[in-house]
């Protein structure tokens, strides 16, 4: 199991650690949520809990909860700009399909 980050996302979750002062991973995992099925969630971690699993791209940690990790594995994360916006952007080749807004998906049924 795997869940990597782009150079971009790398640097910019380590720029957001540097300016909380604190931190050790950047946190990511699913939850039952919008029109598809499921949505991301995203955090920072100060600590690593009984039931995660720790991975490290780019000299960056991070931290996906047991129950997620199915759902998360072989993704990607990238941090993306455009004009005035910025956000995480998952290549997930778990995804079955994608709500029309973009905010939700649903899963392949191997999962």
């Amino acid at each position: 199991m795997s869940i990597t980050l782009t150079e971009n996302a790398a640097k910019h979750i380590q720029q957001q650690l540097a300016k909380r002062g604190k931190g050790l991973a950047f946190r990511v995992g699913i939850k039952k949520s919008g029109c598809s099925g499921f949505s991301y969630t995203f955090d920072y971690a100060d600590e690593v809990k009984s039931d995660d699993q720790l991975f490290e791209s780019h000299k960056t940690k991070i931290v996906v909860d047991a129950d997620s990790l199915p759902y998360l594995n072989g993704s990607q994360i990238d941090f993306t700009k455009e004009g005035l916006n910025s956000s995480f952007k998952f290549i997930n080749p778990n995804i079955d399909n994608t709500c029309g807004c973009g905010d939700s998906f649903s899963v392949k049924e191997k999962i």
